[in-house]
């Protein structure tokens, strides 16, 4: 996603919604029985700033939404990035290479 997720410091909306797809085939990822997280940081940082649960929408269709939780946008103005992750029943990790970036304004 080369577009910019426009966010205002201390909301806890829009939703990020996303369709996780192999990038190979680009085929959905079937998500039945996994756990899917993005998490949130300062661009190019080390911090983790929070870990937003996937709420899935569509399994078989790699459907997944985030909502963030109360005072998880409390951060200050500037640029972040989000990494997906998705943990399947049998314990392996795939980590979605693209990040998602955002852009967070001060609130009035």
């Amino acid at each position: 996603m080369a577009e910019k997720i426009k966010l205002v410091q201390g909301d806890s909306r829009p939703q990020v919604q996303a369709t996780l797809t192999d990038d190979t085939t680009g085929v959905p990822i079937d998500i039945t029985r996994a756990t899917v997280v993005l998490k949130f940081r300062v661009i190019n940082g080390t911090t983790i700033l929070s870990t937003l649960p996937g709420y899935i929408t569509d399994a078989a269709n790699g459907k997944v939404c985030f909502t963030w939780p109360p005072g998880s946008l409390d951060v200050a103005p500037g640029q972040y990035e989000g990494e997906i992750e998705i943990t399947f029943e049998d314990t392996t990790v795939q980590t979605v290479y693209d990040t998602l970036k955002f852009i967070v304004r001060a609130q009035f």
